[in-house]
């Protein structure tokens, strides 16, 4: 394997959409960069787009036997230099009313989306102390601002946050630094195409009656949210540009907000601290957004 200049760096969820970005990103700067697929297929196109010097490894991050093999292949190949970061990007998007999700699909949003990723944090955190590298959390800016429907993501993006915020405490006489990415919604067909496939899903198996209640606020939200991942929300260029900023800096911030309107979401967080809880998503937040989208 060649040596690399900048360190060795593991990411999960490389298959699709951003984590794959982000892996041949890191390739072309220079990284060794280690991805996290969950099929063959997927690991032969990443090798066919990417230099020599990037190892797509079989990394489920809900299965204990691949994660164990996963960081024994990066342990024995990184030898003593150790792992520069770990970048968690794999997650899963369960959405829906909370009232209409079967509880075995919650269960199964709580092992992705916060389980697996304290698995993942656990296997690679030696290889990690050997560098004083650094770990990087992808959230999203529902991790601040909860949304109806996506309110399962939402919950595992506040843990992510809350798991963040221990952990970098608890590492940092470790020398390792711990931080969260944030973006808003990203320029992913692929998963506008899970948008609407899970908006159906769910519809399916609604009764009449919660179609009632539901059925129109919950079509607005997924059909903007499809919409949101065709065109028109953030390019994963710019949220790359951000992970290579967290990478590289000396001493990195803990949060990074990625958002098309960051002056729009540093007035929510402001808004969110000053105004009573209840005024702030009553009000102005939740609010706005019936006023703007036509809610019921």
């Amino acid at each position: 394997m060649t040596q690399s200049n900048k360190g060795a760096v593991i990411i999960t969820g490389t298959s699709t959409g951003l984590g794959r970005a982000t892996a041949l990103s890191l390739d072309k700067q220079g990284y060794r960069v280690f991805a996290g697929v969950r099929t063959e297929k997927d690991a032969e196109s990443l090798k066919q787009a990417a230099s020599s010097d990037l190892t797509p490894i079989i990394l489920d991050i809900t299965k204990a036997e691949q994660i164990k093999s996963a960081s024994e292949f990066v342990s024995l190949a990184s030898g003593d230099e150790g792992l520069f970061a770990l970048i968690n990007n794999a997650y899963v998007g369960v959405d829906g009313p909370l009232e209409c999700i079967p509880i075995d699909d919650i269960r199964w949003n709580f092992e992705v989306n916060v389980i697996g990723q304290i698995a993942v944090t656990q296997a690679f955190l030696p290889m990690i102390r050997k560098a004083k590298g650094r770990i990087i959390n992808i959230s999203a800016i529902c991790g601040r601002f909860t949304i109806p429907y996506r309110g399962l993501l939402s919950v595992s993006k506040i843990a992510i946050e809350a798991i963040t915020d221990s952990l970098r405490m608890e590492l940092s006489s470790s020398g390792i630094e711990v931080l969260s990415i944030l973006p808003s919604a990203i320029v992913t067909p692929e998963q506008a195409d899970k948008v609407e496939a899970n908006h159906q899903k769910v519809l399916a198996n609604m009764s009449p009656e919660a179609k009632t209640i539901y059925g129109k606020n919950f079509t607005i939200f997924m059909r903007l949210g499809a919409k949101a991942n065709r065109s028109g929300s953030l390019p994963p260029e710019k949220v790359i540009d951000v992970i290579l900023e967290a990478l590289e800096a000396r001493k990195p911030k803990r949060q990074y907000f990625v958002t098309q309107s960051p002056w729009e979401s540093k007035l929510f967080a402001l808004c969110k601290r000053l105004l009573p809880h209840q005024y702030f998503y009553d009000n102005y937040y939740f609010g706005n957004m019936r006023k703007k989208l036509g809610l019921d």
